[in-house]
């Protein structure tokens, strides 16, 4: 098993089992896992857009706090936190949150930096936030790397898609990612050529089997031939006696 698959797999485990299993705020970098979407768009060939989804509601309280949103008063005494429903429109409209997306995900070509622009924020506990990266030039690959969250915890994870079914799981110390935008991810080509071998395989084992029936169907035809001849003439020899 590959580290990705490794981590991509620790990850689902322990977010399923915080599904079963009630847990304070504390506990958040266990709950479900945040997640990022990078896509390109070919009437923008220069532009990467990044779209970051919180894992649970009460994540983004957590960051209002550190960001000074929200009042540190929101914090018990036992660990979790005051979530109100209102705390995403707050953590959304502010300035705070704004530079803390554009220091927290960054996108780089080569070893150009691609300026990022955060979109207009409409229900971000539902749908996230979104920065598009404009590039110097047409992009192929990027570079994009993701710490959102890692400074309150370490233990934060983020499932990270891309294009051509591209994944990845970000977390303390594997932050950044090579994506490819345009084209075939490395790979891909041989991987394809793999499941094609197998599924041929699976053509050929098919009509061997199917082969194999008809010659058997075949066999018991020839030798049933022989004796139902016998019993015609025995048959014959009764009418005439």
């Amino acid at each position: 098993m590959s580290s990705l698959s490794h981590r991509a797999l620790v990850t689902l485990t322990v977010a399923g089992i915080a599904a079963l299993v009630p847990s304070p705020a504390s506990a958040h970098p266990f709950g479900d896992p945040q997640t990022v979407a990078i896509t390109h768009d070919a009437r923008r060939p220069d532009v990467v857009s990044v779209r970051w989804r919180v894992g649970g509601p009460d994540d983004l309280t957590v960051l209002g706090m550190s960001l000074d949103v929200i009042g540190k008063n929101r914090a018990r005494s036992d660990g979790t936190v005051d979530y109100r429903y209102t705390d995403a429109g707050e953590v959304g409209s502010s300035p705070a949150f704004t530079g803390y997306l554009l220091d927290r995900i960054t996108v780089t070509t080569g070893a150009t930096p691609c300026s990022g622009t955060v979109q207009p924020v409409r229900a971000l506990a539902l749908k996230g936030a979104t920065v598009d990266f404009a590039c110097p030039a047409p992009v192929r690959t990027a570079t994009v790397a993701v710490r959102m969250l890692t400074d309150l915890n370490p233990a934060y994870r983020t499932l990270a898609t891309g294009p051509s079914g591209q994944r990845t799981v970000y977390e303390n110390g594997h932050d950044t990612h090579d994506w490819t935008l345009v084209g075939d991810p490395p790979g891909s080509g041989s991987a394809l050529l793999q499941i094609g071998a197998v599924l041929g395989g699976l053509v050929i084992l098919l009509l061997v089997a199917l082969l194999a029936r008809r010659a058997a169907a075949a066999r018991r035809v020839t030798a049933a031939r022989p004796a139902a001849a016998a019993q015609r003439a025995a048959a014959a020899r009764r009418v005439a006696a």
